[in-house]
C-alpha cells in the first residue's frame, strides 16, 4: 500500500509544480517584450543622436563661410557682397539682412568702408536635427576714410542655422 501512496504524492507534487511553470511562461514573455522595447528605444535614440551629430557637422562646416559673407562688405562691390551674404540667409533673418544692408549701402559708400570678417572659432550652443545654434567668435577687420589704418572689432555672435533644400542657412544672428 505504500507504493500507491507514493504515486499519489508524486502526482500531487507534479500538480503543484505545473502552476509554477504556467506562471513562469507569462513572466518570460513579459521580460522578453520589455527587453525588445528597451532595445528598440536604444536603437531609436542612437539613430537620433547620429542625425543630430550630422546636423552639427554640416552647420559647423557652413558657419565660417556664412559669417564671412554676412558680416563682410566692400563699398566698391557692395551689391555683390550683399548678394553673397543673402545666399546664406533664410526666413525673417533674410528680410532683416536685406533691410539692414539697404541702409548700410549709402554709409559704406560715403565712408569708403571695407569690412572683412574672419571666424576665429565656433562652438555648439544647442543642436537638434533641424536647428543648430552656434557661438561664433568673429573678427571684423575694417578700413574707411575716417580711420587711420585698419581696425579690428572682436565680436561674438550666436548663429542659428536650419536646413533649407539640403543646405544649412542662417535663420537668426544675435550679437552677444
Amino acid at each position: 500500500m505504500r507504493i500507491p501512496a507514493l504515486l499519489r504524492r508524486g502526482r500531487a507534487a507534479r500538480a503543484t509544480r505545473r502552476p509554477r511553470r504556467v506562471r513562469l511562461v507569462p513572466a518570460l514573455v513579459a521580460a522578453t517584450l520589455l527587453a525588445a522595447v528597451a532595445a528598440g528605444l536604444a536603437w531609436y535614440g542612437d539613430r537620433a543622436a547620429e542625425r543630430r551629430d550630422a546636423a552639427v557637422r554640416q552647420a559647423l562646416a557652413t558657419a565660417p563661410a556664412a559669417a564671412k559673407a554676412i558680416f563682410s562688405y566692400d563699398y566698391r562691390t557692395f551689391d555683390e557682397s550683399v548678394a553673397n551674404g543673402r545666399t546664406f540667409a533664410t526666413g525673417a533673418f533674410a528680410e532683416e539682412y536685406a533691410r539692414t544692408t539697404v541702409t548700410l549701402k549709402e554709409t559704406a559708400g560715403k565712408q569708403q568702408a571695407v569690412v572683412l570678417a574672419e571666424v576665429s572659432v565656433t562652438g555648439v550652443v544647442s543642436a537638434e536635427t533641424d536647428r543648430v545654434e552656434l557661438l561664433v567668435y568673429l573678427n571684423q577687420y575694417r578700413r574707411n576714410v575716417s580711420t587711420a589704418g585698419e581696425k579690428v572689432d572682436q565680436n561674438r555672435v550666436v548663429l542659428t542655422l536650419v536646413p533649407v533644400d539640403g543646405e544649412w542657412k542662417v535663420s537668426q544672428a544675435t550679437a552677444i
